[in-house]
Parts: structure tokens; sequence; C-alpha cells
């Protein structure tokens, strides 16, 4: 199970009531969310590995290069103020307990995920993230995503992909790409929305095809293969697969404690020790 730790930091965030407090005041809503959720996952889903990847960087320089527009919306308050201090807390817990929490500068979580996926050598991968763009990693029966909706988690496989955007996974980067994305700040080709994006992508086999084909323009053409390098997940970041799994847990009793005690989160931290403890 590799876990876009940022994704589901920030839902946790928003998810649980900010009064949510350690002993001392301090607000730890998203610790406990993200903690009570990572929980669940392994309880319900019972990962032989497990990882979780950090943006590092949430708009690398490089993507900024290709793009300017990229995330450019978001820079005002790329991350809520009461949501910072909570981060190292995060880090501390699972270090102290002993998940892989893995970040590389100049990196999105995507990417790390990206790499790792491809560096699984066998069996099946769950991929848990509110970040559409890994929906291209998806392979019927090895990846598919865990994505978060109202509902819950839906599972997102082939069928799936292909019943919402009429494209099979791994061109889902080419579709969206031609239909653009608000949420990254990328406008899309002109005049092109969804359906038109779909039915780009299934005659031409992506945007490389249709660049082929000779009918978008020298600027369009630009702008398509700047926005894929800036859509697809990096495959081949220079990270390498984390251990995903220790022979028993907590790896630091004394600091799992101290630091679950600290933050009133003797619950939570209890929760997804017992979790990282069933058989898988």
């Amino acid at each position: 199970m590799l876990v876009d730790g940022s994704s589901l930091i920030f839902r946790a965030y928003y998810g649980v009531p900010q009064s949510v407090r350690a002993p001392d005041g301090r607000p730890v809503n998203a610790v406990r969310g993200f903690l009570d959720n990572l929980a669940r996952l392994v309880t319900e889903r019972r990962p032989r590995f497990l990882a979780v990847a950090s943006d590092e960087d949430w708009r690398p320089e490089w993507r900024v290069d290709l793009i300017p527009s990229y995330k450019a919306h978001r820079t005002a308050e790329p991350v809520p103020p009461g949501l910072i201090p909570q981060f190292p807390v995060i880090i501390d817990i699972l270090a102290a307990v002993g998940v892989d929490y893995v970040g590389v500068p100049d990196y999105e979580a995507e990417d790390l995920i990206s790499t790792w996926t491809a560096s699984v050598p066998d069996g099946t991968v769950d991929i848990v993230s509110g970040d559409r763009d890994l929906f291209a990693l998806i392979r019927d029966p090895s990846v598919r995503v865990l994505y978060p909706e109202k509902g819950g988690l839906s599972e997102i496989d082939e069928a799936e992909v292909a019943r919402r955007y009429g494209v099979p996974s791994p061109l889902y980067a080419d579709f969206a790409v031609l239909r653009g994305d608000p949420s990254d700040g990328l406008a899309g080709m002109p005049g092109v929305g969804p359906k038109k994006a779909a039915e780009l992508v299934r005659k031409y086999g992506g945007i490389q095809g249709l660049i082929e084909s000779g009918r978008v323009s020298d600027t369009v053409r630009d702008y398509l293969q700047r926005a894929y390098r800036v859509v697809a997940p990096v495959r081949d970041v220079p990270v390498e697969l984390p251990a995903g799994r220790r022979p028993t847990y907590p790896v630091d009793p004394a600091r799992s404690q101290g630091l679950a005690e600290r933050h009133g989160l003797v619950n939570s931290v209890g929760r997804l020790v017992t979790a990282l403890h069933l058989p898988r």
C-alpha cells in the first residue's frame, strides 16, 4: 500500500473538527484523522508492505518552468496555518511507530508513488490518493487506486477509468492535458472539453499521435508537450522502495508512548500499532 501522505493529511485536516486538541491546547485534528484513517486502511486492506509518500515540494520549480500557471492559484495559502505545525507531529509519530514516510526534494508525492509502483517486483499495489493523475498507473489486476470520495474510498480499476472518462487508464494523463485541470492551473487544449478530449485520445492514441497527425498548430503542440511533462507522474525519481515492514511495532516504544501522551493521541496511535500487527 502506497499512501499519498499529503493528500490524506489535508483531507483529515478538513474532515476532523479543529476543536480536537492536545492536552496543552494545540490543534491535532489532522494528526488524529490521518492516524485513524491509516489504521482503518491497514485493518481493512491488510497490506504486506506500507509506505507513505510526502510532497517534499508541492510545486516543483521544474514543473513551473514548463507551465508557469501550474498550481499558481494555490500560492497565496498552500498550507492552512493551523495545519503547518501538525506535519512534524505526524512525521515524528510515524517514525516512532515504524511507518516509512519519505519525501524527495523537487518532487511531489505522486512522483514517488509512480516510481515505487514501477519498482514493486510482483503482487498487487493499492495506491491511496486523491490525486487523479495517478489513475495513469492503474493496471488490472496488479495496480489500483483507492480514491477518496463523499461515500468513502472508491476502488478505481481500468474499467472504472474507462467508465468515468472514456479512455484507457494508461492514457489518463493525455486526457487530462487535453481537457485541462483547473485544480492544477492547466488550461487544456483550446476548445476541448472532457468529451472531445476522450474522443481525441481514442482516435489518435494519445497526445503524440495527435501531434503527429498534423492537426494542431505549433503553439498548441508546444503547450501539449510541456503540459504532458507536468501532468504525467515521474517514474524514475532517485529514491529506493522503502522496506515497508518492521518485525514489530512500534520500533521505538518509549518515544511512541511519549508522543501519544503528549499530543493526546494514545487511542489513535494504539489503533495504528494494533492494525500493523494484524496478519497480512
